[in-house]
């Protein structure tokens, strides 16, 4: 009888984890299925241990050979959490120094010394955190068969590095500003200090210590290791041409590893921290590590939370592929998931979140289910469009059913519930949206509430959705062969955009690389321009008075562009959109 009890208890605790782990990864397929996402895996670290090792889908969009827990995904700006740790390594073997400036061990090249630098100087710790005041924000990466630069010449902007030199531009530590160019410049000097290449450098003292046996900073991949790749997708998830990009920025942005490796990581934080064996660094570097520096940056991760629920990590994003890597310090969690798409959504948020619940975690938000209000289908209408979420990040709204959903790459992502006759609700965090609008009925802008970051700002509007069966007279037909040559510099980038007329000088600097889509301009169709003049968008450093909406006609299918033009009539951005 006591034999026959225990086996229905474990069979019903067998029942039990296989209908929750079948609605998790029923959750997981809907989410790939709505963004159309053809590659995803996953690890999930639970009492300091990884708990579940699962992928999903395929490694291309043609569906034929599948995700392994063991597939190869490039992990994007999660590289520099890893590399971070190397370099505090060489701290703690007293190679390098936190705080001594930079250019005291680099010998291939130095920082160059300018106005900014004259007090200040650029240090490790400041490169760490994003604080030194190094240009370049991040790297496109180089097609596979073309010609790769040196690391100094990435530094250098020269030839054939496809983006600016990185160069000091403000006061080192009087603030923050992310910075991939900083990261280039602590792997120069990680190996000038150990004349070792760096990914050799990474797999002895970091990779292989922690187990991280799928995972390599080798930047192009050997043949043996290509085998193991995803294939990256852009966020139309058009394919990669080549199937991913080659990063000499490894630092920054050259890790090719899998979610169990990227957890095996991060449990080697929370060993450290608590104390435990089995990680690189000390506990007191740890620590350190752990410890914000400004803006809730770490040295190599970012912090969330308060001192009792307190997470680190960092997202990642290379051409085709995104990354998100999130882990309790102290309650032995995490998270990491992969895919092989650039995905713009709130999809990888919403599996955190859906795993968080399932597993009954601490600290992570907790969703309040919006009463509806009925709103009539015309006032419902009047705040579809375009808004100015962040610095160059729209957010899209687009009505259906009495709900407003926003759309991310031409995908349905977010659903907003009506709460009041102005005001929606998300579903999926607790964030409203209170819409805006002049004397004369016109929606400028909506206010952003997030109740669980505690703030609330200003959102200004960009503009209508395009609509090729509503097209307007262009007011100023004039400008149409203006905006072509400027977006027409701006793709080719180099000495062409800096010869050009049209441009910001803001424009100028941050295209000279070019633009990798479209990569041919055939013909504009004006649609719709939009007076945003005080609404305060700013791109490129300039301000935005008119947002014009053509068609596009170019190696794309038919699609839109958005040109941001200053009081001037100068081009200072674009954006291209589906609808």
């Amino acid at each position: 009888m006591k034999n026959q009890r225990l086996f229905l208890i474990l069979f019903l605790l067998f029942v039990v984890f296989h209908v929750q782990a079948d609605d998790l990864d029923d959750f997981i397929r809907i989410q790939m299925q709505k963004r159309r996402i053809p590659g995803l895996s996953l690890a999930i670290i639970q009492d300091g241990k990884i708990l579940k090792a699962q992928s999903y889908g395929f490694i291309d969009k043609d569906g034929k050979v599948p995700v392994t827990t063991n597939t190869l995904f490039q992990a994007g700006s999660v590289s520099k959490s890893v590399a971070a740790m190397g370099a505090l390594y060489l701290v703690e073997q007293n190679k390098l120094s936190l705080d001594e400036d930079v250019n005291v061990k680099l010998k291939s090249w130095k920082v160059p010394d300018n106005e900014f630098t004259k007090d200040k100087k650029v240090t490790l710790r400041g490169i760490l955190s994003h604080t030194t005041g190094l240009t370049v924000h991040g790297f496109p990466g180089y097609a596979v068969g073309g010609k790769i630069p040196s690391v100094v010449q990435i530094l250098d902007g020269t030839a054939p590095a496809n983006t600016p030199p990185v160069r000091v531009d403000f006061v080192p530590g009087s603030r923050w500003r992310y910075s991939g160019g900083g990261y280039t410049v602590m792997q120069q000097l990680m190996v000038d200090v150990t004349g070792t290449a760096f990914p050799e450098f990474m797999k002895n003292n970091v990779l292989s210590p922690l187990g991280m046996k799928n995972s390599t900073y080798q930047q192009p991949l050997p043949p043996e290791l290509a085998k193991m790749t995803a294939t990256g997708h852009y966020n139309n998830r058009r394919l990669v041409e080549g199937r991913w990009h080659i990063y000499p920025e490894m630092a920054a942005a050259g890790l090719w590893t899998t979610p169990s490796d990227l957890a095996r990581f991060a449990i080697s934080i929370q060993n450290a921290y608590a104390g435990k064996s089995g990680s690189v660094l000390s506990r007191s570097m740890t620590r350190q590590m752990l410890t914000d520096q400004k803006n809730r940056d770490g040295l190599g991760v970012f912090l969330q939370g308060d001192n009792t629920t307190l997470r680190f990590g960092h997202n990642g994003r290379d051409g085709g592929f995104d990354a998100l890597l999130t882990a309790s310090v102290d309650k032995g969690q995490g998270i990491v998931i992969m895919i092989n798409a650039n995905d713009n959504s709130h999809m990888m948020g919403r599996i955190v979140d859906f795993i968080a619940d399932y597993y009954h975690w601490d600290g992570f938000p907790v969703k309040t289910k919006p009463a509806a209000v009925d709103v009539d289908s015309k006032t419902l209408k009047a705040f579809e469009g375009r808004y100015e979420l962040f610095n160059n990040r729209m957010v899209t709204f687009e009505a259906d059913n009495q709900r407003l959903f926003t759309l991310e790459d031409g995908y349905v992502d977010e659903e907003f519930v009506p709460v009041a006759n102005n005001t929606f609700t998300s579903t999926d965090r607790n964030v409203s949206v209170t819409f805006t609008a002049d004397a004369n009925g016109n929606v400028t802008g909506f206010t952003l509430n997030d109740k669980d970051q505690g703030y609330e700002r200003k959102v200004p509007r960009i503009g209508p959705l395009a609509d090729a069966d509503k097209t307007n007279a262009d007011p100023d037909p004039s400008r149409t062969p203006k905006v072509m040559a400027a977006l027409q510099a701006m793709v080719k980038g180099g000495k062409i955009l800096e010869e050009a007329s049209g441009l910001t000088l803001g424009a100028k600097r941050d295209f000279a690389g070019g633009m990798r889509e479209p990569e041919t301009l055939k013909s504009l169709t004006f649609i719709h321009s939009e007076n945003v003049a005080g609404r305060g968008i700013q791109r490129h450093e300039s301000d935005v008075s008119e947002i014009v909406t053509y068609q596009l006609k170019s190696n794309q299918p038919d699609t839109y562009i958005l040109v941001h033009l200053t009081s001037d009539g100068l081009v200072t951005d674009c954006d291209l959109v589906e609808k």
